[in-house]
């Protein structure tokens, strides 16, 4: 057989026993993949969210599209028939409502309180203070209990009777009606909330401390920054993702997860002073049996949520980016 004829397979072994360098197939060379192989690889990233969305989509979007749309409806003689926003108007015009809406806005006051207090203790638990690994401990501890026995303790602890009055009048100060007066009960389920949660916060914190470069809080050291320098121009920039999950998660928390404490210690007392939208929603759905009006407060209280979530997003991003 002529030798141009010599089919490429015969030439590559020929060159091979001719002791001359061996001459790899281009279909060969650099591994090359099959076709079928690289279609796998481009949709494998969808194949493997796909469940994820579909859960997020079947047990979360869909039931909260229902719920806006069941808030267009009415109740009682109503049921079913379409009123348009007339479930929005009477929420309004509810004093409770608009109680539980300023309350809200009282919430967002108090967040950068609820973000601190962890953060801080996080920095000085970092820093390796004196006592770090009990303390650590300790701070954890109230967020393995339920709001419920949370709740029945601070009953306890801030009845007008109760140990903590009986210290201040050992002092000569005046017991103070915690629970009872409408002016300062927001602001005591507030704080016990705060003391209850603000572990979750901590141990996020104290992951993003993980991620923290080591070199950069030497370097601080050696040109002499203080504490406070060290805290604002070192960790918070360092921080700045970490901080922003911790906002959101805890403004999420404070909207949500109060009804324990709120049922307990309050009951939505006194005088409706300590209404938050989840509690007055529990109301309407299961005391007054209005779901369609209780469907509206719930899609009122998801807008504010997410305006909330975004607005401190956007502030965070542009404070990091001036700094």
């Amino acid at each position: 057989m002529p030798i141009g004829n010599t089919q490429p397979s015969a030439r590559l072994a020929s060159a091979g026993r001719a002791g001359g360098p061996a001459v790899t197939s281009p279909a060969h060379r650099g591994g090359a993949r099959p076709r079928g192989g690289l279609g796998a690889e481009r949709y494998a990233p969808y194949i493997l969210v796909a469940p994820a969305v579909l859960i997020i989509v079947l047990l979360r979007l869909y039931p909260l599209l229902l719920g806006v749309n069941f808030s267009f409806t009415g109740d009682g003689d109503q049921n079913g028939e379409a009123v348009g926003f007339g479930n929005y108007s009477e929420l309004f015009s509810d004093p409770l409502f608009r109680t539980a809406l300023t309350n809200v806005g009282l919430l967002v006051l108090l967040l950068p309180v609820a973000v601190a207090i962890p953060g801080l203790l996080a920095t000085f638990i970092y820093l390796r203070v004196p006592g770090h690994r009990f303390y650590r401990s300790v701070y954890f501890f109230p967020a393995v209990l339920s709001p419920v026995i949370v709740g029945a303790i601070f009953n306890l602890l801030l009845a007008f009777d109760g140990p903590v009055n009986a210290v201040l009048g050992s002092v000569g100060v005046e017991p103070v009606d915690w629970l009872g007066d409408p002016d300062i009960a927001m602001f005591m389920v507030v704080g016990v909330h705060i003391w209850a949660t603000f572990g979750m916060a901590l141990v996020v914190f104290l992951a993003g401390f993980a991620t923290l470069d080591a070199a950069l809080l030497d370097a601080a050291r050696v040109d002499g920054a203080s504490l406070r320098q060290v805290v604002w121009h070192v960790i918070i920039p360092s921080l700045a993702r970490t901080i922003q999950f911790v906002f959101v998660t805890t403004m999420i928390g404070m909207l949500t997860s109060m009804f324990g404490l709120l049922f307990v210690m309050t009951t939505g007392g006194p005088e409706g002073s300590t209404y938050l939208p989840e509690y007055y929603i529990w109301i309407q759905q299961g005391q007054m049996n209005r779901p369609a009006l209780a469907s509206a407060a719930s899609t009122i209280l998801f807008v504010i949520m997410l305006v909330v979530g975004l607005m401190q997003i956007k502030l965070l991003e542009r404070a990091g980016k001036e700094d």
